[in-house]
């Protein structure tokens, strides 16, 4: 079923202005919405009832299917990914620096405890 929308006078570039009407959405793009909802309910069904394996192929399917409408959201997406990637292993780095840190530090407690005679 197509949703017809009302074209306003502002939208209109000629010196007539008729009201006319266009497509919201396609009708293409619409059924791949409804599977993709339909889809990820099956999967929260199929999790809750302990079909794990089935319920997370239900969800890619799910998930897949909602994000194909969506290219302009995957692109920026895919475009800022190594920008996140790059961000991660800053902290990845500064944890492991702060976890070697905490290392030297032990070694350095435990050699002086160890030369220590106990009371």
């Amino acid at each position: 079923m197509k949703r017809p929308i009302l074209i306003t006078e502002d939208e209109y570039t000629g010196s007539d202005f008729e009201p006319s009407y266009r497509v919201a959405d396609s009708e293409g793009s619409q059924w791949a919405d409804y599977a993709a909802g339909g889809a990820l309910v099956a999967a929260g069904v199929l999790l809750v009832t302990g079909h794990r394996r089935a319920g997370l192929l239900a969800a890619v399917g799910g998930t897949a299917l909602a994000l194909a409408g969506q290219r302009e959201t995957l692109r920026a997406w895919w475009e800022a990914l190594p920008g996140y990637i790059d961000y991660t292993q800053q902290l990845l780095n500064q944890a492991q620096g702060v976890v070697e840190t905490v290392d030297a530090q032990r070694a350095t407690l435990h050699r002086i405890l160890a030369r220590e005679p106990r009371v």
